[in-house]
């Protein structure tokens, strides 16, 4: 599984409670500082574990919610970040429930993160806390019983974060032949080529298809001779490749495949056509996933998209761009389409999270493959394949 893909389970509650501690005796191994005075843990701590039966998951330790340190304001507010981005919550406290304690189960409720509490310090705090329809779990770092524990996680981790449809297994069957366009060009990594890409060729290997990589350059002399079941390009390079690769073979690209594994296909699929609604000054929020450095002239979310865009729609359009996993604007009901990268460094669960608040607003969604294949004209082309 794709370090990327694994699903994420976060450790939450006060200060010493015993957080840092769990998350030790789950991976077997000092992940996290653990001292006697509060505060210890500042920014999220992860560690990848593998659970049987689930395969690797992704640890999360957070900073205590009742930090009231000097930059205690910050660090609580990274723990809230941190419950937006995990398939699970394990809340751990001692004695009896507060209100900080009481909050939390509050916020994943209404975030809709599955969770169960953990009574950690069994050893010296006697459990007598009984809430109907929450599983809690009596438990000492210092006697560990991790099956019990890890019976638990089992029992609540929704398993679709960690057993996803993949890419093309609905498509291509054992000995087709997929062509894959990789363009080599200013914005390709050095000596490398991206996580997409990456992860088609192993999928397309795991079904026992034929992965054939070439450059755009090299498309048009290749397919004098082979007629591929299927063409996925980078789609950056959807005009060209659109104009070489004859209809009767099926296109589509890297960023489109992503949409379908990660994000919400059919929201995108009828979000896109709102692009042909679009008025001057109107708002479109761009969102990205991962931190890379920016090219001005070539960066794909914020430069080239919002140039399509207008270019197609004759229109002067206001564009904003989120990065990461950062907070959408406070006004986001204000924006008239939101176009989503891939999502390639980031989960489906985080990237649900951010489409479903922007859904609950009314604000359409798209995806950045399928806003390029629109503005080029050729949208019903590269979904054919998929569309139900």
């Amino acid at each position: 599984m794709v370090k990327v893909n694994r699903p994420h389970i976060g450790i939450f509650g006060k200060m010493n409670v015993g957080k840092s501690s769990l998350i030790n005796a789950l991976t077997g191994q000092e992940v996290s500082v653990v001292a006697a005075h509060p505060g210890t843990t500042t920014d999220p701590v992860k560690k990848i574990i593998e659970i049987l039966g689930i395969g690797p998951v992704t640890l999360v330790d957070t900073a205590g919610i009742d930090d009231a340190s000097a930059l205690g304001v910050q660090r609580v507010r990274r723990t809230n970040e941190a419950l937006d981005q995990v398939d699970l919550a394990i809340l751990v406290f001692t004695g009896e429930l507060d209100s900080y304690d009481k909050n939390l189960m509050q916020l994943c409720s209404a975030r809709k993160v599955p969770f169960f509490l953990v009574h950690n310090k069994s050893d010296l705090h006697k459990l007598d806390v009984q809430i109907t329809g929450v599983d809690i779990v009596d438990f000492s770092c210092k006697k560990p019983q991790l099956p019990i524990l890890l019976d638990m996680i089992k029992k609540h981790l929704p398993k679709s974060s960690y057993s996803q449809s993949v890419l093309l297994d609905d498509y291509v069957r054992a000995g087709d032949e997929v062509v894959l366009v990789i363009p080599i060009d200013a914005s390709a990594p050095e000596g490398r080529i991206i996580l997409p890409q990456v992860q088609t060729i192993r999928n397309l290997l795991d079904i026992g298809a034929v992965a054939v990589c070439l450059k755009d350059s090299e498309l048009s002399n290749y397919l004098q001779t082979h007629t591929p079941k299927l063409v996925v390009t980078d789609s950056q390079a959807f005009k060209y490749v659109s104009s070489v690769v004859p209809p009767t073979i099926p296109l589509t690209s890297f960023s489109i495949l992503f949409s379908r594994l990660k994000g919400d296909f059919e929201a995108y699929l009828k979000g896109t056509r709102a692009i042909d609604t679009l008025q001057d000054g109107d708002k479109v929020l761009i969102m990205e996933s991962c931190s890379h450095s920016v090219n001005k002239c070539d960066d794909i979310g914020r430069t080239k998209i919002p140039n399509w865009l207008q270019k197609y729609t004759g229109k002067k359009l206001q564009f904003t761009v989120v990065a990461n996993l950062d907070a959408l604007p406070d006004d986001a009901q204000t924006y008239k389409l939101a176009v989503q990268c891939g999502g390639c460094m980031v989960t489906r669960t985080q990237i649900m999270r951010r489409l479903n608040i922007l859904k609950e607003k009314g604000v359409a969604l798209s995806n950045y493959g399928l806003t390029i294949a629109y503005c080029n004209g050729i949208f019903d082309r590269v979904t054919e394949i998929f569309r139900k």
